[in-house]
């Protein structure tokens, strides 16, 4: 009788201990480098709000981040990515703030048989790596479409694209061009500039030289404020060439540094702080108190990312691990921030609304102020 006593207290203080292990959350970001203030430090910011706010205990489950910075170097990405699952032992892997960081954790995540959530990469095919990875930031091509749609409707006819050289800035490229084709425009030229230490100059005057209506633009995050000024100096508003861009080009944090150069300036996003809705005016109230900055595009992305885990853990009441919770949290939906937003269960990308948005100074501040909205968007590359 007194062994099988002990033997029951020994399993109670088992599932004791394992219902106090912590679910862990491995954020692999750019903290510093080039990328850390708008991109990195976004993302860390985002989902340690989501955290504060909503309180770190979902289903039974105590969530931790163990937060690491790859400095943007895709193999020290993949090198903590792999410490992470093995020493540190997390459910799940997040962050990945460029396309080459995410692609170096995919493997990683397979292998384990974690869950991998791309809270700030935006190349189509990341999700095609394998089954564990999902994303809740946003697509190029899935930002990008809409605004060439909307450029047609303008009566833009012509128009020559210029991207960052990668694989987002190619993504945008080719989702424009379909799309503004479609619709019966025609695009003279594409000109990709290269990602690191790119020379603007050389290929604006190559878009300026061709006579378009407009001229489109992608960079990634921190380097809309060298090319806006770029685009100002040769005097393309002067030559009645309209300027749209995806929303990067004209970061939320960094808008206001860019001054009147960018009042008018027509772009298409997933997100913007002036979002006028009571979920937002909540979050970015409690983003700038907390950080003492406006919420970016890739702040979201972190914040609605450690939604998501709580949505599995919910859904599963807390047990759900590995490929149990990759299931668990396809097809979920709630009112994020930006607007309702779900995960496809086919692809495991976000689907969302994209608003096309005009630079205002609003109480004497630039704003991205939406005055269009197309819901329910998908990846159209997938599509």
């Amino acid at each position: 009788m007194m062994r099988l006593f002990i033997a029951c207290l020994s399993i109670l203080f088992a599932s004791a201990a394992f219902a106090a292990e912590p679910f862990r959350v491995g954020l692999i970001l750019p903290l510093s480098g080039p990328f850390a203030g708008s991109i990195g430090r976004q993302v860390e910011n985002g989902a340690r709000l989501w955290l504060q706010v909503h309180g770190g205990d979902v289903a039974g489950q105590r969530i931790e981040l163990v937060v690491k910075d790859d400095g943007g170097n895709a193999d020290v990405t993949r090198r903590l990515a792999q410490e992470l699952v093995t020493n540190e032992r997390v459910d799940v892997l997040a962050g990945f703030g460029l396309t080459p960081l995410a692609f170096a954790a995919a493997p990683v995540a397979a292998r384990a048989q974690v869950p991998m959530i791309v809270m700030a990469a935006a190349t189509s095919s990341i999700t095609e790596q394998n089954g564990f990875v999902l994303r809740t930031s946003f697509t190029m091509a899935q930002n990008t479409a809409p605004l060439a749609h909307w450029a047609a409707r303008q009566g833009i006819k012509k128009v020559v694209t210029l991207v960052s050289d990668y694989g987002p800035g190619q993504d945008a490229e080719k989702a424009f061009a379909k799309a503004f084709s479609e619709r019966g425009g025609v695009v003279a030229d594409s000109l990709r500039a290269p990602l690191a230490s790119p020379a603007f100059g050389p290929f604006l005057q190559r878009a300026k030289d061709l006579q378009p209506d407009a001229l489109f633009l992608f960079v990634p995050n921190g380097q809309g404020a060298d090319l806006m000024k770029a685009v100002a100096e040769r005097g393309f508003k002067d030559a009645g060439i309209k300027v749209i861009a995806t929303g990067d080009v004209v970061d939320d944090v960094s808008l206001n540094d860019m001054g009147d150069a960018v009042l008018g300036m027509i772009t298409s996003h997933h997100y913007s702080a002036a979002h006028q809705s009571a979920e937002n005016e909540a979050y970015r109230a409690g983003f700038m108190k907390a950080y003492g900055v406006r919420p970016n595009l890739m702040a979201i992305g972190g914040y609605d990312g450690m939604k998501l885990i709580a949505e599995g853990l919910s859904a599963s009441a807390g047990q759900a691990r590995g490929a149990a919770l990759v299931e668990a949290m396809k097809g979920r939906s709630w009112m994020s921030p930006r607007g309702l937003v779900s995960i496809d269960p086919a692809t495991r990308d976000i689907v969302q609304s994209v608003y096309i948005r005009e630079v205002k100074r609003v109480n004497g501040e630039l704003w991205n102020v939406e005055f269009e909205s197309v819901p329910n968007v998908k990846d159209p590359a997938k599509n």
